[in-house]
């Protein structure tokens, strides 16, 4: 019987674009012509929760709890105040909750009139926090004050349903501790026997309705993170209770991390079978074996065999290059019905929380692949391999006819500088419209130059780990950078025009009281030169598959247990050498941090954020200032690429005396994208100057080095060095003539 594929994402991920794996292995199946559909049912049980009919249920359902409370005199105080204000509300909240929904999937924008006057929206505790919005949108108009005000709304009846309705519900995720560090299955495991809850109620009744209509014969559930966990269980129990017959696997970046060592056989009661790392060779073989059942080969698999857990990983096939695994497919998918919302005035999270992203990878894995915090034991890692910057276009292309969008989020580890150059030299003289961003570490290669490039393709933002901002730290994490040449690229990326945001660590091990306070010293310097932009502190976590949790005796720490655990092993307890408590000087981080991304503060001492005693710092005062105040190298390598990103200039031609001698000149007017310039230079150089500026320009695929310049301009002339220093090419440089 031929194959037919249903691949869910279960709740919850994000709200205003769909995780992209279940539209990764879809792309992959189509290179196939294996049937498949795709769902995800985080934004369907958000949807069928955030509706009209949605809250006259919910308040419905709870309103049995507040009769309970009140007769009970005794029992009042079990429900806050701001529940109570929301059940009363219940009224403005059934009225307006269809109009909020669609201003923020943008079908309602003129909402944003009546939603900015604050008398249209219920508003319970969330709105606490207006007191920033002059600040945060000021200058940002009423469509994005509109969606913060809109966000806090439905932050309010989310605060509703965690008191009152389901205490493991959030927006992004459920039932997360379930799933976080879960050692052992059996606190899972229990709460799969125990009465689904509201919000499995609408899961279930959504997945019933989609299995009835896809009719699959294998079921994929991607698991990208724990906040999915639980809701995969729910999903995969119920199909197994009334549909056997449809087999079942998991995949996705929670086993990849958590399950590599699972041993639990009740793992199977619910799974036939889990995959590991990139799936599109273990779901391929998962087809043969169906199709044909005296087949026995499997591609990185955990099943059950004689009540036994195994893992097969018999397959001779090997994993596919990126350059056949397809193009992203998001068919089948609600596209228009995602919601975009503003959570935090944060400039970077509100990338990730709004607007819609096409997603794609420039390469798998990472290509430097050493920090010693990172998972570089699993192939997500350690697998590098780019993919060429044509077929990375053809992609873009294919996604914005089937999806009308033309914005792009790659999705990698870290991009690499030499790709990102030619993804967008191929971006521009494909003359195509793109937004993008991504993930980088912050290289020296990012030169200025390089910056502006990615910048005229449609760059708006990256993101890099700083880390800790501590050269001996940053050598022990093996990061590969330094402070200084943080500081150099950032700002280098931010005169492009570029938004930087930068992941920042505390609790490293070994790491001092001092080093953290020498680190928040670095991050203050970098928000008051204006080079950083965005930020957010993480503290350090210690992961099985990375060099500290293989080698800790390497790193100063110990491990609390060697026991390896019969379900998820990834976060690993430790105890550092130093004895330090590095969760003490969390709030203080991100409290410091929050008021440097709001440009103020600046002139704090940095005691002033902490409720203790802490050294003063070892960071001269003006070490970033210094750093950026270094002069520039003015050596150009001979194999550098010279683009010109300008149009082609109007000529006009005159001639210039001085002392009885005649020269004939040229003027060259150029009209860029915000203003017009003029150069003037000799006629002969002026001819020379239009006819390379023609071969050099972005949209012609041949790319000619600086050499190949050099060479051609002393084909005619001589001295090129004096020429290419001069006035009229430095004007030029200004303006799009880029050295790469």
């Amino acid at each position: 019987m031929k194959t037919k594929l249903f691949v869910i994402t279960p709740p919850f991920t994000q709200l205003n674009t769909p995780y992209p794996a279940t539209a990764y292995i879809k792309g992959f199946l189509n290179t196939k012509n294996v049937a498949a559909v795709q769902a995800d049912l985080g934004i369907d049980v958000i949807l069928e929760l955030f509706s009209k009919k949605g809250l006259v249920d919910l308040f419905l359902y709870s309103g049995n709890l507040f009769e309970n409370v009140s007769s009970r005199a005794e029992s009042r105080d079990e429900i806050s105040d701001n529940s109570k204000r929301i059940f009363a509300l219940q009224d403005e909240y059934i009225k307006t909750i269809d109009a909020v929904i669609q201003f923020l999937q943008g079908k309602n924008p003129t909402l944003a009139l009546q939603i900015c006057q604050e008398d249209f929206l219920p508003e319970a505790s969330r709105f606490a926090q207006l007191e920033e919005l002059d600040w945060a949108f000021g200058t940002m108009g009423t469509q994005d004050k509109a969606k913060h005000l809109a966000t806090l709304y439905l932050e309010d009846i989310s605060d509703f349903i965690v008191e009152c309705v389901d205490e493991n519900f959030g927006f992004s995720r459920y039932a997360e501790r379930l799933g976080r560090s879960a050692n052992s299955f059996d606190e899972l495991y229990e709460a799969l026997q125990q009465k689904p809850t509201y919000i499995d109620a609408i899961l279930i009744s959504l997945l019933k309705a989609k299995i009835e209509a896809v009719q699959p014969t294998l079921f994929l559930i991607s698991v990208p993170f724990p906040g999915n966990l639980y809701s995969a269980f729910r999903c995969a129990q119920w199909v197994k209770q009334n549909h056997p017959e449809i087999k079942i696997s998991m995949g996705g970046g929670f086993p990849n991390t958590e399950l590599r060592s699972l041993s639990d056989a009740r793992v199977f009661e619910f799974f036939d079978f889990i995959t590991l790392d990139d799936g599109e060779v273990p779901i391929e073989e998962l087809i043969f074996n169906l199709e044909n059942p005296n087949s026995n080969s499997y591609k990185r698999t955990f099943l059950l065999e004689d009540g036994k857990v195994v893992y097969k990983n018999n397959s001779l096939k090997h994993d596919y290059k990126q350059a056949y695994v397809g193009t992203p497919d998001y068919s089948d998918l609600p596209l228009d019905k995602y919601i975009s919302v503003i959570e935090i005035v944060n400039p970077m999270h509100r990338m990730w929380s709004d607007g819609r992203w096409n997603k794609l990878t420039m390469a798998h894995g990472c290509y430097w692949g050493k920090c010693t915090f990172c998972d570089i034991s699993l192939d997500y890692i350690k697998v590098y391999e780019p993919v060429a910057a044509n077929l990375l276009c053809d992609r873009m292309e294919d996604l914005m006819q089937q999806t009308g969008q033309n914005g792009f989020h790659f999705v990698d580890e870290a991009a690499p500088p030499a790709l990102m150059r030619a993804l967008a030299l191929e971006i521009l003289r494909r003359k195509l419209a793109v937004t993008w961003w991504t993930n980088i570490r912050f290289e020296k290669s990012f030169s200025a130059d390089l910056c502006l490039l990615l910048k005229a393709s449609g760059c708006i933002a990256v993101s890099g780990g700083l880390e800790v901002a501590s050269d001996r730290l940053l050598k022990l994490i093996d990061k590969g950078v330094t402070v200084e040449q943080v500081a150099k690229v950032t700002r280098n990326f931010t005169e492009a025009g570029i938004m930087v945001h930068a992941y920042l660590m505390y609790g490293y091990p070994t790491q001092t009281i001092q080093e953290t306070v020498d680190s928040l010293e670095m991050v203050r310097q970098l928000f008051e030169a204006g080079i950083l932009q965005s930020g957010f502190w993480h503290q350090f976590a210690m992961t099985a598959h990375s060099p500290v949790g293989l080698y800790p005796e390497k790193f100063g720490v110990t491990k609390a247990t060697e026991a390896i655990g019969t379900f998820a092993n990834n976060d690993i307890d430790y105890k550092d050498a130093t004895g330090i408590n590095h969760d003490k000087f969390s709030f203080g981080l991100k409290k410091s941090l929050f008021n440097f991304m709001h440009g103020i503060c600046f002139d704090y001492e940095l005691q002033d954020w902490f409720d203790f005693k802490i050294p003063k710092t070892k960071i001269d005062p003006d070490f970033i200032f210094n750093a950026l105040e270094e002069g520039n190298d003015f050596n150009t390598k001979p194999n550098a690429k010279v683009v010109w990103l300008g149009g082609k200039p109007s000529l006009e031609h005159f001639t210039k005396s001085k002392k009885g001698q005649t020269w004939e000149m040229m003027t060259l007017t150029f009209h860029d994208k915000k203003e017009s310039f003029t150069i003037q230079t000799n006629k002969n150089e002026g001819d020379w100057l239009v006819e390379i500026l023609k071969k050099i320009t972005v949209s012609n695929s041949k790319h000619y080095t600086f050499q190949e310049v050099k060479a051609d301009f002393e084909a005619q002339f001589e001295d090129f060095e004096l020429f290419w220093y001069s006035k009229p090419v430095n004007t030029l440089r200004e303006f799009g003539l880029l050295v790469l």
